[in-house]
């Protein structure tokens, strides 16, 4: 009986979070009054910074870097280290360090697999990011 209990009280706490994202969602015609709410990544992986300092290195082989570059890398780099005061510090001093080798050897095998061409898009997108 108490297992059968446990069970049914489960399944209604389960059930119920299910409904519930339902039930508090806004109306489709709300989301037109309400402000935008720009959303940040809670856990950046060291394998997305490791691609972040590997196109630091290719890019200005593969592109002309101005300031429209700069801006958008810098602006990326604050995006995945907001935390940090200088990102493009930390991201350096982070390269450097023993346990961030395996994802930077990975991130240039795969800028390395991409190719030029796929680079160079990644390059010119970096040119335009935030702007």
């Amino acid at each position: 009986m108490r297992m059968t209990l446990k069970m049914l009280t489960l399944s209604l706490v389960s059930a119920s979070g299910l409904f519930m994202t339902h039930a508090f969602a806004a109306p489709k015609d709300a989301a037109s009054h309400e402000q935008n709410i720009e959303v940040t990544q809670q856990q950046v992986s060291k394998e997305e910074l490791a691609a972040i300092y590997v196109l630091s290195d290719i890019c200005p082989s593969l592109i002309k870097t101005d300031a429209a570059f700069d801006k958008g890398f810098n602006h990326l780099l604050k995006d995945y280290m907001p935390n940090d005061k200088n990102p493009k510090e930390a991201l350096k001093t982070l390269a450097k360090q023993k346990d961030f080798q395996r994802a930077l050897k990975e991130a240039k095998a795969d800028a390395k697999k991409a190719g030029d061409t796929e680079n160079t898009a990644i390059c010119n997108d970096i040119s335009r990011y935030g702007a």
